[in-house]
C-alpha cells in the first residue's frame, strides 16, 4: 500500500481499513482526498485478501465535507467565458462524482463508520457505501443548500432510495441537522453506539463476519442489489440466472455445504 496524504489505510484479518486522516480540518476533502479515494479503492477492488471496507474519519468527526479552499481554488481559475467557465465546471463536478463512484462501484461490501460532524460531501460519501454506523450524538446535515446550491456528487441520487424520497426532500430542503437516532430511526444508518470507541468495535465486528463468508457469494450479492437499484425485477432475475450459472460451479458452496452439514466453520480461498 502506498503512503497517503488525506487516508489512513490498514489491512487486517481481511479487512481494510480506510481512514479519512486529516482530523485537524475536521477530515475536510481536500484535493489529496478526491484523488486518493479513486486509488485506494481500485487497490481494494483488484486485492483479493481484502473482503471488506470499514471507512471511518480520525479524530473527534468523521467529515466536514468538501474542503472550502478547494472550492475557492476552482473558483479562481474561472474566467471571464461564461461557456468555457460551465464547460470547466461541468469537467471538475464530474471528476469528483467518480471518487464516489469508486466507492459505490467496489466489489467489497463498503461499511461506514461515523462519529461527529457528516456534512454536505460526507453525505454523498456515506450514501455510497453498503451499511453506515454512529454513534448516538453523530450530526448529520446536507449543507449544500446552505451555501446556494444543490448536492451534485451522488446524495440526491442514492439518498432517496436510503431514507425514502420524502425524508431525503425534507433534509435536502431545509439543510437541518439530524443526530444519530434520528438516523436510525429514517433508515440512514442501521444502528447506533453510545462512544466512538464502542461504534469501530462493532462495526469490525461486522465486517469480520462478512469477511469471513465465502468472497464469491459477497461478491455476487452486493453486485444483484446494486443491479437492482436500476432495473425492473424481471432484469434483475434474468441477471441473477445467468450468473448464478457460472457462480453455482464455485469450490465455495461445496465447502459451506460440507461445513454447515458438519457444523463447522468453513475457510475460504481469496
Amino acid at each position: 500500500m502506498s503512503d497517503y496524504q488525506a487516508f489512513r489505510v490498514e489491512l487486517a484479518d481481511k479487512i481494510a481499513h480506510v481512514q479519512i486522516n486529516r482530523p485537524d480540518k475536521v477530515n475536510a476533502m481536500n484535493a489529496d482526498f478526491w484523488r486518493e479515494i479513486v486509488e485506494i479503492f481500485r487497490w481494494v477492488d483488484a486485492t483479493d485478501a481484502v473482503r471488506v471496507v470499514v471507512l471511518s474519519g480520525a479524530g473527534k468527526h468523521f467529515s466536514s465535507g468538501i474542503d472550502l479552499m478547494l472550492l475557492a481554488l476552482v473558483g479562481a481559475q474561472l474566467g471571464k467565458d461564461v461557456g468555457r467557465n460551465a464547460d470547466a465546471l461541468r469537467r471538475k463536478i464530474l471528476e469528483l462524482q467518480a471518487s464516489f463512484n469508486a466507492v459505490d462501484q467496489c466489489r467489497k461490501p463498503v461499511l461506514a463508520a461515523i462519529q461527529g460532524y457528516c456534512l454536505g460531501g460526507a453525505i454523498d460519501l456515506i450514501s455510497a457505501c453498503d451499511m453506515r454506523y454512529s454513534t448516538l450524538d453523530a450530526q448529520f446535515s446536507i449543507k449544500e443548500i446552505d451555501m446556494g446550491m444543490a448536492a451534485d456528487v451522488g446524495t440526491l441520487q442514492r439518498l432517496p432510495r436510503i431514507i425514502g424520497d420524502g425524508m431525503m426532500r425534507e433534509l435536502a430542503f431545509t439543510g437541518r441537522s439530524i443526530d444519530g437516532v434520528e438516523a436510525q430511526r429514517i433508515g440512514l444508518v442501521n444502528r447506533t453506539y453510545e462512544t466512538q470507541e464502542a461504534l469501530l468495535a462493532g462495526v469490525l465486528q461486522i465486517a469480520g463476519e462478512i469477511a469471513a463468508k465465502s468472497p464469491v457469494a459477497v461478491r455476487g450479492t452486493k453486485e444483484m442489489i446494486r443491479y437492482m437499484r436500476d432495473h425492473r425485477v424481471d432484469d434483475g432475475l434474468e441477471y441473477i440466472a445467468t450468473w448464478n450459472a457460472a457462480m453455482l460451479q464455485s469450490e465455495d458452496l461445496r465447502l459451506a455445504m460440507t461445513a454447515h452439514m458438519s457444523k463447522q466453520k468453513p475457510e475460504f480461498a481469496d
